[in-house]
């Protein structure tokens, strides 16, 4: 049981027999239709995209609502082209581990072609320009990463890669965003289509991160007399370009041992593990979660594929906004990176594992209900105490999910501003009291003790890639465990509105935080006394 067109098509009972679904489509005629007039092209062929939009598209595929599929582009490690995607015919068999136990199985076919988005190959990236400039384009998504649409550094200067792009006057640029930047200036050339710049990654407001980050290259250019000023008319036009905001939430870990194992037995072939030079865990399956959500603005000057046949919710985006910030400021994200930073100190492997811990699970449970709650945004489409209920009960303590705290814990200072920043400004807004604050302060002085790399038992680890950890951890650099700490050491971190949405210091929390880093630092064993304490 190869992952080939071939090898499905010519024994489909088998893999039937062993319950693995296949496309009820013919991919063939797929490709052909898609490769003459696309319709959509993803750019970021990580497992998030294959284990939720090509899924999608394939359940529109399968019910005959569509005709086309998508191509998928990779702008950052090509090799997972060439090692995961060209290999299986751009096949992937998606596993999808549900809270009761049972696992689907699913071959997903709906990705017709895969693109390197590399401007210095001629050949790949005449294929994009082509793609680009055909007016039946009508969606082109993302999931990069936040870091990908970032053309600044943290002190808002230009990173260097896109000075350098800059400096190098042409339009073969190395950074993401000026490469979708030159792929639309190639479509204004050839007669300004309109079409949809829809950003999938798990971050507020991504439309806007995502036009800001092409618009400074396309302002850069026109600046500078490269393209005319009717470029940065058409991409500043809503109703030609749009850069609709959205919501995803699907939880897809990197391929697990567990998985490929289960495989193997299957008689499945293609279960290779691929870690690339650029760090990418990859395989030609992708394991995931059953609970999933994709709210998109529906702002599409071109149309757009039937991705509501798959469960997709098109809808305002005063709603998207409020969907994104319930789950990102109080139902799901907030308890991720609790869950994160302490499983990390207690050695923990898996989240579904420190769901066992009831120190952990009362620490998110209170969290969520306690403290988000009082100031949680109702979208009014999905409720919030539903979605937190879900969370809670099904999602984070799914056996069958292999999450770990170090993946999740990856850019930590990245997502405190708004997985807690935006609760703080709230209680500031409503006029609520930080006082009332138990878990929330928790998770910040528990961040401070996590930045030491030093764990429970006193031994230490390497915490997750972050952009600022180098930073970050000079704050605490002098902390020794059994020491009581300064006690202003941790100021110049409380005082840092970027990292967590206001001063801490100002706002009388950093008395609370610095009390509960004492009590983290006490000593070997301290962390776990301390979560013993407060979720007794």
């Amino acid at each position: 049981m190869a992952l080939k067109l071939k090898t499905y098509r010519d024994n489909p009972g088998e893999w039937k027999e062993k319950g693995y679904r296949l496309p009820a489509f013919d991919p063939d005629a797929v490709k052909a239709v898609t490769g003459a007039h696309p319709k959509w092209i993803h750019f970021g062929a990580g497992n998030i995209f294959r284990a939720f939009p090509a899924a999608v598209l394939q359940e529109a595929l399968d019910a005959g609502e569509t005709d086309t599929g998508v191509i998928v582009a990779e702008g950052f490690d090509y090799e997972i082209i060439d090692r995961a995607y060209r290999p299986y015919d751009n096949l992937s068999l998606l596993v999808v581990l549900k809270a009761d136990g049972s696992i689907e199985k699913r071959v997903i076919a709906s990705v017709t072609e895969s693109v390197c988005a590399d401007a210095l190959n001629e050949a790949e990236w005449g294929r994009l320009e082509e793609i680009f400039t055909d007016p039946s384009l009508q969606m082109v998504s993302f999931t990069i990463t936040e870091k990908g649409y970032a053309v600044t550094g943290p002190d808002g200067s230009l990173s260097g890669i896109v000075q350098k792009d800059f400096a190098d006057g042409g339009f073969q640029p190395a950074h993401s965003m000026g490469k979708i930047a030159a792929l639309l200036y190639k479509r204004y050339e050839s007669g300004a289509a309109p079409v949809a710049m829809v950003s999938m990654d798990n971050c507020s407001h991504n439309g806007d991160k995502l036009r800001d980050g092409v618009m400074a290259y396309v302002s850069h250019w026109c600046d500078a007399g490269m393209t005319p000023e009717g470029f940065r008319d058409y991409v500043s036009d809503r109703a030609r370009v749009s850069f609709p905001w959205s919501m995803i939430d699907k939880i897809t870990p990197r391929p697990d041992e567990k998985v490929q194992k289960m495989l193997e037995e299957d008689g499945f072939a293609d279960t290779e593990l691929i870690v690339t030079k650029n760090r990418s865990f990859t395989a030609p399956f992708v394991n995931a979660e059953e609970m999933q959500y994709l709210v998109i603005e529906d702002a599409f000057p071109n149309g757009r594929p039937p991705l509501e046949k798959g469960g997709v919710i098109f809808t305002d985006r005063d709603t998207v906004d409020r969907i994104e910030k319930m789950k990102v400021c109080t139902c799901l994200n907030p308890l991720h990176t609790a869950l994160a930073i302490y499983g990390c100190l207690l050695g923990f492997g898996t989240i579904h594992e420190e769901m066992k811990d009831k120190a952990l699970r009362t620490f998110i449970t209170r969290m969520g209900n306690r403290e988000g709650m009082p100031v949680v945004v109702n979208p009014g489409i999905i409720r919030p105490q539903d979605f937190l209920d879900e969370v809670l009960q099904k999602r984070l303590p799914n056996p069958f999910m292999p999450d770990t705290p170090q993946r999740i814990a990856t850019d930590t200072s990245q997502k405190l501003p708004v997985r807690f920043g935006e609760t703080l400004k709230a209680y500031r807004e409503k006029g609520l009291s930080y006082d009332d604050l138990t878990y929330i302060p928790l998770v910040i002085a528990g961040y401070a003790r996590y930045l030491m790399g030093v764990d429970d038992r006193g031994e230490p680890f390497t915490p997750s890639d972050d952009p600022l950890l180098k930073e970050l951890s000079l704050t605490v650099k002098d902390v020794r465990l059994g020491a009581p700490p300064a006690k202003d050491v941790l100021n110049p971190l409380l005082t840092r509105k970027d990292l967590f949405g206001v001063d801490l210091y100002e706002a009388g929390m950093a008395e609370k935080i610095g009390m509960y880093f004492t009590e983290l630092t006490a000593g070997k064993g301290a962390v776990r006394a301390t979560l013993d304490k407060y979720t007794a």
